[in-house]
């Protein structure tokens, strides 16, 4: 007989615990960007552009471990993941307390990111197929909601503790969370599937099926908001600041903790929206709505503001975005147990890594055209962004109360 789990079970809570040390890494740099930084000497100019270039490196190093990860998810299990990934994100934190100039940060940061690429994606394909269908959407949300919080904490690790030391707690936590990982067991699907003679943790077969590449292109892009808003609205909230004439100092890391305490929320919440209206589609039109709502505000109401009104903001934005554990499930949802740990794996690290290559770039570009300017550019991105998102979400299929025992062929 099936082994039937609660959403606070030990797999749902190990994941989330994951999660949190996952999100704890990847935000510290951004919100110990500037004091890092300019600890080693750089000049106000120098600690704009350095800093979105080691988050840009970041970014590819989640992309290419994205892929990595997710190949062998399906190959190798769930948990062989889960292991892997720890240990070398954890090991990149503390050696990014050792670090001594922007090209070494650069290094440190792509292998932090190519680390950090397995955790989300393999955590939530295991409590997908361990949870039933009925309370899915609720224990992915609960592991995502959580493991958000890891961005206030990273934040106040910030506010009484030296940059090099918070990395080194970070690494600390990710080594400590392997103990209790030991209790989680594997996938029965998974275990299944291996029985079986099918191709497991083919990349290629995203794109060499017409239906596929079509849903896997489309349940990326339903997520990009989700770092427009993190990786430039907020991340860069100073600059933004300075250009809206706001006289008080804007802290980009209090600015992105805001923003993940309220992102947090919205991720638990849509979960349960996603069962009252028994959509997962539904619940995600609702947060754009609100994201739209308060990109509105920040290009609108903030132009001789305070700092006090662009927090309040950044958290507006990031509950409405806070669609990223449903943007996730539904990415597992989408395919077949011997392809569903490349999907779940890849898809979210492809919105990460469209940072580098897409979003960063296009608001770099917009900027820089003669008479834009860094608001405008801002303004423009974001209508392009969430117009791409839309139309995606409109010819993505529904995936509520989907039976995830299938593979692809």
């Amino acid at each position: 007989m099936k082994k039937q789990y609660g959403i606070l079970s030990i797999p749902v809570i190990v994941a989330a615990l994951g999660y949190f040390v996952d999100i704890y890494d990847l935000l510290l740099f951004s919100i110990t960007r500037v004091g890092s930084l300019r600890s080693m000497g750089l000049s106000e100019a120098e600690v704009l552009t350095q800093g979105e270039s080691i988050i840009m490196w970041q970014m590819f190093g989640l992309l290419i471990g994205g892929i990595i990860w997710g190949i062998m998810g399906d190959k190798k299990g769930r948990l062989s993941v889960l292991f892997g990934s720890i240990i070398l994100y954890s090991l990149a934190n503390i050696a990014n307390g050792f670090v001594q100039t922007p090209e070494q940060f650069k290094m440190v940061r792509f292998i932090a990111g190519l680390g950090l690429a397995g955790e989300l994606g393999a955590g939530i394909t295991l409590v997908s197929e361990l949870i039933a269908k009925e309370k899915r959407g609720i224990a992915t949300s609960f592991v995502a909601g959580l493991g958000l919080t890891g961005a206030v904490v990273a934040f106040f690790m910030k506010e009484n503790f030296d940059w090099r030391t918070c990395y080194f707690i970070g690494g600390g936590l990710g080594l400590a969370l392997l103990i209790l990982r030991v209790t989680v067991f594997e996938s029965g699907m998974f275990h299944e599937i291996k029985k079986m003679d099918v191709q497991r943790g083919n990349f290629f077969m995203l794109f060499n099926n017409r239906r596929r590449l079509k849903t896997y292109v489309f349940s990326i892009l339903i997520g990009l908001p989700t770092w427009f808003v993190i990786g430039v609205l907020v991340s860069f909230s100073d600059k933004f600041g300075k250009e809206f004439g706001i006289t008080e100092k804007i802290d980009p890391g209090k600015a992105i903790m805001y923003a993940y305490a309220a992102i947090s929320i919205g991720d638990i919440l849509i979960g349960f929206i996603s069962q009252w209206l028994k959509s997962r589609k539904k619940a995600l039109y609702l947060f754009y709505f609100i994201t739209a709502f308060f990109m509105v505000l920040f290009f609108t109401v903030q132009w001789n503001g305070s700092a006090a009104k662009m927090y309040w903001i950044c958290a507006g934005l990031g509950f409405g975005t806070g669609f990223w554990a449903i943007f996730v499930t539904m990415g597992a949802e989408q395919f077949g147990t011997n392809l569903r740990a490349t999907a779940a794996t890849t898809i979210p690290n492809m919105v990460r890594g469209m940072l580098a290559i897409f979003i960063m770039p296009l608001f770099k570009w917009l900027r820089d055209i003669d008479g834009v300017g860094y608001v405008n550019g801002g303004i423009y991105a974001a209508i392009i962004i969430m117009t791409i998102t839309i139309f995606a979400a409109i010819m993505t299929k529904e995936t509520f109360n989907k039976d995830l025992n299938f593979v692809e062929k």
